[in-house]
C-alpha cells in the first residue's frame, strides 16, 4: 500500500513523502491517526495545496516538543516510592502509566505512550534512565528512582 505522509514518521519519513507500508500499518494506524493518506492522484494534488500548512504545524509541533524536553530536562529525577521484598524484588510492577503520573506530579505534561521502557515494566528497586520521546526528532532522558517504602 502507497501511502503520502502528513508528518515525520519515525523510521518511515518525512512530511510528503511517498511511502510503501504494509496494508494493516497504513488502514490501522497512519490514516486514522492523520499521519498519511492514500497515495491517489487526487490526494498528491490536494497534499501540494496544503504542504505549507502542515509544514508550519510540523515546526510548531517541534518547538513544542522542545520546550517540553527543557522542561524534563530541569528536573533532576523521579522518585517512586513502591513495596518491594528484602532482596530488592517489587510486588508488583512499574509501568508507563505510573512513570507519567510521577512526571505530572513533578509539574511536566507527559503522555503514557510517550514513554519508552526497555523491558516493558520495571520489577526491581534500582536507578534507571527512562527515555521520553517527545516528537520523532525530539527524545529526553530522565532518571527515575524506584525505593523500597
Amino acid at each position: 500500500m502507497d501511502v503520502i505522509l502528513l508528518e515525520k514518521v519515525g523510521n518511515l519519513g518525512n512530511i510528503g513523502d511517498k511511502v510503501s507500508v504494509k496494508a494493516g500499518f497504513g488502514r490501522n494506524y497512519l490514516i486514522p491517526n492523520e499521519k498519511a493518506v492514500f497515495a491517489t492522484s487526487k490526494n498528491l494534488v490536494d497534499f501540494e495545496e496544503r504542504r505549507s500548512e502542515l509544514e508550519a504545524a510540523a515546526l510548531a509541533g517541534l518547538e513544542e516538543a522542545n520546550s517540553r524536553a527543557s522542561s524534563i530536562e530541569a528536573i533532576a529525577s523521579i522518585t517512586i516510592d513502591v513495596k518491594a521484598s528484602d532482596e530488592g524484588k517489587l510486588f508488583g510492577s512499574v509501568g508507563t502509566k505510573d512513570i507519567a503520573d510521577a512526571i505530572i506530579n513533578a509539574g511536566v505534561q507527559v503522555e503514557k505512550s510517550e514513554i519508552k521502557l526497555p523491558d516493558g515494566s520495571i520489577r526491581e528497586v534500582g536507578e534507571f534512565d527512562i527515555l521520553i520521546q517527545l516528537h520523532a526528532d525530539v527524545t529526553q532522558v530522565v532518571k527515575l528512582l524506584i525505593v523500597a517504602e
